[in-house]
């Protein structure tokens, strides 16, 4: 179980720009990370107290902006919703995690100690946050949100995971191939594969500090559906990559979907007969997840 670092209280906010009335983005300086973190908040127009919704980007984050602002609706289905979204910017390929060592590649990745113990306390006191928190993220950053909130049982009252495979042995060449296509050398994350580490991210093992929390899944089967219908300069990609990456995702899913049963935790896990692992999908999957996550957390 993680503690919380004793640079926690040194983070602070250094710049906020207002972008909109309902959206901002803050600049913290992070002692764990060693450097300014942009961090992008929608939230309500008006005061009063409200929960946080921590939503993680992909393997290939935006840049100046998380993807979920332009790649989905996000912003506007939050609109008018009594909640803050917290939208962390960057982190290719860390899996917002806490890395064993500096990255040639990356730099520092402290991602855990960033998210669970720097940030939350800034978002409360900025943004009239009350401590009740939910995590979810897609595929990278779906994985992320279970690891986090297993490690983390007492931050989040519920986690989601849009294309996601929270089950990290089952996931170790996935997760290995992605760092090192990206340049970065995946033995910094958490060691080589069977070390004590792997096993301490990994959800599948730790299970049952995800028990009480609300619990939502999504996932594909890699099949083309309506969205390969549309015409888009990403429709190629979308079959021939997307594809073949939403059919493991499913795997992992089922897995996982067995692995929860089998200790006795329930969960919404939407099984789609098409689809691939692509940003339609996602917005999609974002807004049916909302009737599980919503309620959880009081938003």
């Amino acid at each position: 179980m993680v503690t919380e670092p004793a640079t926690a209280a040194a983070a602070r906010i250094v710049r906020i720009d207002e972008v909109s009335a309902t959206r901002a983005s803050l600049f913290v300086d992070s002692p764990a990370m060693g450097r300014t973190v942009q961090v992008d908040v929608l939230h309500p127009a008006g005061g009063g107290s409200r929960p946080s919704y921590y939503l993680l980007d992909g393997l290939d984050p935006g840049v100046g902006q998380s993807t979920w602002t332009n790649a989905t609706d996000a912003e506007a289905f939050f609109r008018g919703k009594n909640l803050n979204v917290v939208l962390p910017v960057g982190g290719q390929a860390g899996y917002y995690t806490d890395w064993q060592q500096d990255d040639p590649h990356f730099g520092r990745y402290r991602w855990e100690t960033f998210l669970t113990s720097e940030l939350p306390p800034l978002i409360d006191a900025t943004f009239d946050g009350n401590g009740v928190n939910a995590i979810g993220g897609l595929s990278m950053g779906g994985n992320a949100a279970f690891i986090l909130a297993a490690r983390n049982p007492w931050l989040y009252e519920a986690v989601a995971g849009y294309s996601a495979c929270p089950d990290t042995g089952l996931a170790t060449g996935a997760v290995m191939f992605s760092i090192a296509n990206r340049g970065g050398n995946p033995l910094n994350m958490w060691g080589p594969p069977g070390s004590p580490a792997w096993a301490e991210h990994d959800p599948s093992r730790m299970a049952d500090r995800l028990r009480g929390k609300a619990i939502y899944l999504s996932t594909g089967t890699g099949v083309p559906g309506p969205h390969e219908a549309e015409v888009k300069p990403q429709l190629a990609e979308n079959i021939f990559l997307g594809g073949p990456v939403e059919a493991g995702v499913n795997i992992c899913t089922l897995n996982f979907d067995r692995q929860l049963r089998t200790v006795g935790i329930s969960a919404r896990i939407d099984y789609s007969a098409t689809g691939t692992h692509s940003w339609s999908y996602w917005q999609d999957t974002l807004h049916a997840s909302w009737a599980t996550i919503g309620p959880a957390i009081g938003a």
